[in-house]
C-alpha cells in the first residue's frame, strides 16, 4: 500500500505551501500514484492531470487562493487544484452522481473561481474578472491556464487581442503538451513546435542584454539604436513574436515538471505590472508510462488495472459513432464530393476509418467549431458535400454560423451531430440538451433522429442526397440494428403500433424503451424532429385524446412544443416528457435517466396515469 504520509498533510493550499522545497518532487509523485489509482477506480480525465502535478504545485505555493483567481481552460486537468484545495477525500466518488465533479464548479469550493467545460474560454473570463478588479480597485492575481490545443479556437484569440492591448496585469500559463483529445494540427500548433526549440536564444538573449547593458550611459540615440537592434536580433531569430505583439511580456519556453524554475517564474510574472505569458511544456500523462505511451487512450478513461493500465472493459465495444463513420466510407466510395470535418474528435466521432481511406477529404480542424462549420459552408458552395462531425454540446458554439452561413444561403452541409441527448459522467458541460431545440428553428433545416442503427445508416445516405442543410442527432452508445421494417420516407413517422385515444410519440434512443413497455397505446417514433409528419399529426386529431411525446432533450422548444402547438386547435391533451430546464448533473446515464424522470419505470408509470384519467 503505497504512503501518503505527505500528501495526507495538505488539505489546503496553506499546507501545500508549509512543505519544504525539498520534499516537493515526493509530494508530486504521491500525487501522480493517487491520480492513477482513483482514476482506475472511478475513470474519468487521467493524462491531462498526470502532466499539470508540478504546475498545480508551483501555482498553489506562488499565489494565494482562493482570493488570487486561478482559472483553468476546459477544465479536465483541475484534479490536483482539487486534491490541494481540500477535496482529497472525495476522488472515491468523482464524477458519480452528487459526487466530486471532473471539472471546476464554483458551487463546489471557493477556489473553483470558473466553470468550465469547454475549451478556449479561460482568458476571456480572466480578463473580464482583470476588468473587475480594475473598477472595485482590488489587487488579486489572476490567472488563467490554458492548454496549447485551445489556442486553436476563436475565443481563445479574441481574447489574447484584448488582453494584450488592455495592459491590465493577467498572467496566462501556456501549458504546452502538444496534445488536446487527438493531436493537435493547424499552423498553432507549428508555432508553438517552433517556440519549444527556441530555448538556444533565451541564453542568447540574456547574454545579448548583459552586454547591451553596459553601454546604457551612452545616451539615449545609442540607447534606442541599441534597443532597435536588439528588437531585429529578436524577430530574427525568436518565433515568440506573436505573443509579444499582442502586448504580452514572455516567459519561456520553461520545463513544467521543474518545480522550483516553475515557482521562479510565476513569481516573477506575479510582479509583472502588465499581461503575461508564462509558457510551460509539460509531458501528458507524465510518471505513468501507459498514459506516456498514449495520452490519448488515458485522456477519458474507464476504468483500469493501474499496474499495468488495461482497461477493464478493454476491447471496446462498438458505438453509434463507429457505425456512422463506416457508413460514411461505404458512401464516400462512390461519391467523391463527399468530404468529412471535425473539431480536433477523430477518434470521438468514429471518423478515423475516412481519415486513413480519403486522406484529401478528411479536414481535422482543430478545437475550432465555429471555423469548421463555415469551412463547410465554403465547401458546400462550391459543389462538394461536406459532412461535419461534432458532439451535439460543442456544436452550440457555432449556433451562429449554422444559421448564417449554412441555413441561410440553403447549403448542402450535414451535422452529424455525435452524443446527443444524456452523456453521463461529463456533467453539465457535456450534455446533448438542447440539439432539438437550437436546430429545430433553423430555416431550411432536417433534423433526423434515429431509433437504430438501421435508419442511422438510411438517415445519412438521404442526408447526402438532400441538397439542403441536414442534421443526424445520435446519442452517445448503441442503439438498436433495428425498430421497424418500414423504410425511411423524407418527413414522415413511422406508426409501430396504430394510433388510438392515447398515442406516444416518441423519438431516438427512448424508442426502444417505449417499444419494450407492455402498453396498448399507440407508438409512433418521430424519426424526422424537422420536419414533422403534419399528414398523421391530422390523423391524430381524429383519432386520439391524448398524446405523451417522450424526448431526450429540453422539453422547453423541443419536439412536444412543436406537437402542441400542430394540436393546439384540437380538444387532444398533449403532455411531455423530456430533459428539465434545468443543468442535468452528472451521474450514469441510467441515474441521469432517472432523474429526468425518462427511466422505463417512470415512462411506464406516466402512461398508466395517463391511460387511467382518459
Amino acid at each position: 500500500m503505497t504512503d501518503y504520509r505527505l500528501l495526507n498533510t495538505v488539505n489546503s493550499p496553506e499546507d501545500l505551501k508549509n512543505i519544504p522545497e525539498r520534499l516537493l518532487p515526493e509530494l508530486a509523485g504521491q500525487l501522480r500514484d493517487f491520480l492513477v489509482k482513483n482514476v482506475s477506480n472511478t475513470g474519468g480525465h487521467l493524462a491531462s492531470n498526470l502532466g499539470v502535478v508540478e504546475l498545480t504545485i508551483a501555482l498553489h505555493r506562488v499565489f494565494n487562493a482562493p482570493g488570487d483567481k486561478i482559472i483553468f481552460d476546459v477544465g479536465h486537468q483541475c484534479y490536483v487544484h482539487k486534491i490541494v484545495t481540500g477535496r482529497r477525500e472525495s476522488f472515491k466518488h468523482l464524477r458519480e452522481m452528487e459526487g466530486l465533479s471532473g471539472y471546476p464548479k464554483t458551487s463546489e469550493s471557493e477556489y473553483d473561481a470558473f466553470n468550465t467545460g469547454h475549451s478556449g474560454t479561460s482568458v476571456s473570463a480572466a480578463l473580464g474578472m482583470a476588468r473587475a478588479r480594475e473598477i472595485k480597485r482590488t489587487n488579486e492575481a489572476i490567472v488563467a491556464v490554458i492548454g496549447d490545443g485551445a489556442l486553436t479556437g476563436g475565443i481563445a484569440f479574441e481574447a489574447l487581442n484584448d488582453a494584450g492591448q488592455s495592459k491590465l496585469p493577467i498572467i496566462i500559463v501556456l501549458n504546452d503538451n502538444n496534445m488536446s483529445i487527438s493531436r493537435n494540427v493547424g499552423a498553432m500548433n507549428r508555432y508553438l513546435n517552433s517556440m519549444r526549440t527556441s530555448l538556444r536564444y533565451q541564453n542568447f538573449k540574456k547574454d545579448l542584454v548583459s552586454f547591451l547593458d553596459r553601454f546604457s550611459s551612452l545616451g539615449k540615440s545609442m540607447s534606442r539604436f541599441l534597443e532597435r537592434f536588439k528588437n531585429r536580433i529578436k524577430y530574427f531569430l525568436l518565433p515568440n513574436v506573436l505573443f509579444e505583439e499582442l502586448g504580452f511580456t514572455y516567459l519561456g519556453p520553461i520545463d513544467g515538471h521543474d518545480i522550483r524554475l516553475l515557482q521562479r517564474v510565476l513569481d516573477q510574472a506575479k510582479n509583472i505590472m502588465r499581461p503575461v505569458i508564462v509558457h510551460v511544456k509539460t509531458k501528458k500523462g507524465k510518471g505513468y508510462k501507459p498514459a506516456e505511451e498514449n495520452p490519448e487512450k488515458f485522456h477519458g478513461v474507464g476504468e483500469f488495472d493501474p499496474s499495468t493500465g488495461i482497461l477493464h472493459k478493454e476491447g471496446r465495444k462498438r458505438m453509434n459513432s463507429d457505425i456512422f463513420g463506416d457508413a460514411l466510407v461505404q458512401l464516400a466510395k462512390d461519391d467523391e464530393l463527399i468530404a468529412a470535418i471535425t473539431a480536433a474528435m477523430p477518434e470521438g466521432t468514429g471518423l478515423m476509418p475516412f481519415a486513413e481511406k480519403f486522406r484529401t477529404r478528411f479536414f481535422d480542424v482543430g478545437i475550432a467549431e465555429q471555423h469548421a462549420v463555415t469551412m463547410a459552408a465554403g465547401m458546400a458552395a462550391s459543389g462538394m458535400k461536406p459532412v461535419v462531425a461534432i458532439y451535439s454540446s460543442f456544436l452550440q458554439r457555432a449556433y451562429d454560423q449554422i444559421i448564417h452561413d449554412v441555413c441561410l444561403q440553403n447549403l448542402h452541409v450535414i451535422f452529424a451531430v455525435d452524443r446527443a441527448g444524456l452523456v453521463g459522467r461529463d456533467g453539465e458541460t457535456h450534455q446533448g440538451a438542447y440539439d432539438i431545440a437550437y436546430l429545430s428553428h433553423m430555416p431550411n433545416m432536417t433534423v433526423y433522429s434515429p431509433a437504430s442503427l438501421a435508419e442511422l445508416k438510411s438517415m445519412l445516405k438521404q442526408a447526402l442526397q438532400l441538397g439542403c442543410p441536414a442534421a443526424i442527432r445520435y446519442n452517445r452508445g448503441l442503439l438498436p440494428e433495428s425498430v421497424s421494417d418500414r423504410p425511411l420516407e423524407y418527413g414522415k413517422w413511422d406508426v409501430i403500433k396504430p394510433l388510438g385515444l392515447f398515442t406516444v410519440v416518441v423519438t431516438g434512443r427512448l424508442v426502444e424503451t417505449v417499444i419494450g413497455l407492455d402498453t396498448d397505446t399507440g407508438i409512433v417514433n418521430a424519426r424526422f424532429v424537422k420536419p414533422v409528419d403534419c399528414e398523421l399529426l391530422e390523423n391524430m386529431k381524429q383519432k386520439c385524446k391524448a398524446v405523451l411525446v417522450i424526448e431526450d432533450g429540453v422539453i422547453t422548444g423541443g419536439l412536444g412544443s412543436v406537437i402542441a402547438q400542430r394540436l393546439s386547435p384540437s380538444r387532444i391533451r398533449v403532455e411531455c416528457m423530456g430533459l428539465p430546464d434545468r443543468p442535468v448533473p452528472q451521474g450514469s446515464i441510467a441515474e441521469q435517466d432517472e432523474y429526468c424522470g425518462l427511466s422505463k419505470e417512470h415512462i411506464h408509470r406516466r402512461i398508466k396515469e395517463i391511460s387511467e384519467n382518459l
